[in-house]
């Protein structure tokens, strides 16, 4: 098969294909690596690849063109290889891709260079999609987007943690919608959705960064305020409940009100988050006790 022909053939294949020699400088780049890469035939062709122009790194970050090239390795000792790897894209941004390296030998059997084929790891990357797909699906709320309850458990945790470690105060607040059923018994579940909806966007929307924000289930909702002790929650706990009753669900030509009843505690030193929590939900049955639509600090 002659020169022409055999070029042919490999700029006809979908996997990205190139030659190096024994200098690890490429000879050889094909249509499909220009399509992967972004680099052209003549921006390549004479440079070598260890002079990190794909930059390739593995998980870690580790830059593999100066130190574990697997094509160096095929041509060292004479073995074929397999590896997915990040390249760097002339656009500057990294994909992920799997290698294939392979000595390239003369007709006297002597090592003489390395071809390497790659492709974009379509299945890596499509898996990858889907664990993180399936990951917020199973903690986030369907219905408002919210972090669910499973995802607040864990935040709480994770500040009880840095709490117990490097003393970082932080409260937690139970919002409960007052007379929430009437909305469902009333206007029907599509108005009750709304106003779960209508809270939910009033909180994430008003909170701050350091704070987080869950559906706790039902009509319920939790609030992790970062930074905030026992002389600070009764201020976001306040703001939010005013904020709420400012909130209007729309449905057909009514605007209807909306008020939340909070109960809020501020975490303890040797507590557990069971502790913490159980803590808020009864000061949020006082708040509903005492008439709603009010806000009870416990302790307080």
């Amino acid at each position: 098969m002659g020169d022409e022909t055999y070029r042919t053939v490999m700029n006809s294949l979908h996997d990205g294909v190139y030659f190096v020699d024994l200098d690890r400088r490429i000879r050889f780049w094909n249509r499909a690596a220009e399509r992967l890469t972004g680099f052209s035939t003549r921006e390549v062709v004479g440079c070598r690849c260890m002079d990190n122009l794909l930059n390739h790194v593995d998980d870690s970050g580790r830059c593999l063109c100066t130190t574990g090239c697997p094509l160096q390795a095929s041509m060292e000792d004479g073995k074929p290889r397999e590896a997915s790897v990040y390249f760097r894209h002339k656009d500057g941004h990294r994909e992920s891709v799997q290698v294939r390296t392979s000595p390239i030998r003369d007709s006297n059997g002597a090592i003489v260079g390395g071809v390497e084929i790659f492709n974009t790891d379509d299945r890596f990357i499509a898996a990858m999609r889907e664990v993180s797909s399936l990951k917020r699906e199973a903690t986030r709320d369907p219905l408002t987007g919210l972090g669910n309850r499973r995802l607040m458990a864990e935040k709480l945790r994770s500040k009880m943690t840095e709490m117990r470690r490097y003393g970082q105060q932080f409260s937690v607040l139970f919002i409960d919608i007052d007379h929430f059923k009437r909305f469902n018994d009333n206007w029907g579940h599509a108005v009750g959705d709304r106003a779960l909806k209508t809270v939910a966007r009033t909180l994430q929307h008003t909170a701050r960064t350091t704070d987080d924000v869950a559906r706790w289930g039902g009509e319920e909702f939790v609030i992790a305020l970062g930074n905030t002790g026992d002389q600070e929650v009764a201020a976001p706990a306040e703001r939010f409940r005013s904020l709420i009753g400012a909130s209007r669900v729309h449905w057909q030509d009514q605007d209807l009100r909306v008020t939340v009843s909070v109960g809020a505690a501020a975490a303890r030193p040797g507590e557990t988050v069971e502790q913490l929590l159980t803590r808020a939900d009864e000061a949020l049955y006082r708040a509903k006790a005492g008439g709603r639509n009010q806000i009870v600090v416990a302790g307080a």
